[in-house]
């Protein structure tokens, strides 16, 4: 039975299998992790579940999809950002310092048709990104020294390494995220010993110009004070001289006589009409 039907419905049955060959070869999946660009004789044709920013999953367009079977070919793109590492390089500070620098940056493919145009993969994008970062890296840590990568500079020296990457991998399509140094430091031995002591010096040298100049500052208040304390004085003796000279010889006496914890005692001897005892007499 089964026989006598092959041999008569064999066309139809063979006409089905390959149907289904046809279908099952059309039917694709692309997960939301991925975009695939669609080559037909090689060409872009169409990209599916493009990255696009602040797009939630399940409305990027990823999941089942039809492509032309035998002529279309998915090339598949990673959407998640993706890292490239510099290996350990001697880099060149502007104080002439060799540094030991690890880095890496973080991009994203976001343009993919230009990405398969220009590198076919992402690890050829890696391979094509690790040398360009190398040379920006170098180049503007040698505009910088040392001390200054220890400070808030750094963040800086990131992002304008990050801009001059980012123009490159645009070439590629991909879009530079970040870039960071995980390790800049002095090689082992006498250099480093050298650094420390040059960074101390200027670090001492700092410390005596800033207390030069609390120094100076102090001086030039101290004298704005006794300049006005001048004035101020010299405003009380012109609104009331009498005034003004009672109190001066007051303070006069105090000091000369007013001493009770000198030891053995003060003598002084003045003739009843010195000028100096005149306030006693009421003149």
């Amino acid at each position: 039975m089964g026989g006598r039907l092959w041999q008569e419905q064999k066309p139809v049955l063979i006409a089905l299998g390959v149907l289904v060959l046809v279908l099952l070869a059309s039917i694709v999946v692309v997960p939301e992790t991925q975009q695939a660009v669609v080559l037909r004789m090689g060409e872009p044709v169409r990209v599916i579940n493009r990255y696009r920013p602040n797009v939630d999953f399940g409305e990027t367009g990823a999941g089942l999809t039809f492509r032309i079977p035998f002529m279309e070919r998915l090339t598949r793109i990673d959407k998640r950002m993706l890292t490239v590492s510099m290996e350990r390089q001697q880099v060149l500070s502007s104080d002439q310092l060799r540094l030991e620098v690890d880095a890496y940056a973080r991009y994203r493919i976001v343009d993919p048709v230009r990405m398969v145009r220009t590198a076919g993969s992402t690890e050829r994008v890696s391979e094509q990104l690790q040398p360009i970062l190398t040379s920006v890296l170098r180049q503007e840590l040698g505009t910088r020294t040392f001390q200054s990568l220890l400070t808030a500079e750094r963040g800086q020296a990131m992002r304008n390494i990050r801009d001059l990457l980012d123009r490159e991998a645009r070439e590629y399509g991909a879009q530079v995220l970040d870039v960071r140094i995980k390790r800049a430091d002095l090689p082992e031995g006498t250099p480093l010993e050298s650094a420390f002591v040059r960074m101390q010096a200027a670090r001492e040298q700092e410390a005596t110009a800033i207390k030069a100049q609390g120094q100076k500052m102090a001086q030039i208040r101290q004298a704005e004070a006794e300049g006005q304390a001048a004035r101020i004085y010299a405003a009380a003796y012109n609104k009331d001289p009498k005034f003004y000279d009672f109190y001066r010889a007051m303070q006069s006496y105090l000091a000369a006589f007013g001493n009770s914890d000198a030891k053995g005692g003060t003598t002084i001897v003045l003739s009843p009409d010195n000028d100096y005892l005149r306030q006693f007499k009421g003149h």
